[in-house]
């Protein structure tokens, strides 16, 4: 998911404001709205990726739908690391890839797993959390 406008989102100062791209990325609107319809509560948990991880996939006979709701599914899985994994943080990269980065350096393309995930199901998002949690 390439949002070129987070990188020229600044403070005075000219630093990135990483709570104001942290709130935008949180956004995931249509995974959401779909998780509240199916009567699950995304409290921004390792829990509710789980949740997640059980909804049947109706989205996957709609293309559009199906690419939308990967990126908000890879951009809820960031948001729930870096909300929940001391020292996990966002990363813009230069091509407008948002990626979550560990403490040790180590990065992961959340919205890539999303779209994997919205796709087949496989990696489950509780998965790939349970692995990043432990790196």
């Amino acid at each position: 998911m390439n949002i070129p406008f987070l990188g020229n989102r600044r403070q005075k100062v000219g630093v990135p404001d990483p709570e104001g791209i942290a709130e935008l990325l949180a956004e995931c609107e249509l995974l959401r709205s779909q998780a509240d319809r199916a009567g699950v509560r995304l409290d921004d948990s390792p829990a509710s990726l789980e949740a997640l991880d059980q909804l049947v996939p109706r989205w996957r006979d709609d293309e559009e739908a199906s690419t939308w709701l990967g990126n908000d599914a890879g951009l809820y899985l960031g948001t729930v690391i870096v909300r929940t994994v001391p020292g996990a943080a966002w990363e813009i990269r230069a091509d407008g890839q948002p990626v979550v980065r560990l403490t040790s350096g180590r990065e992961f393309d959340v919205v890539d797993a999303g779209h994997e995930w919205a796709a087949s199901g496989v990696p489950e998002l509780s998965q790939l959390y349970a692995e990043v949690a432990e790196a």
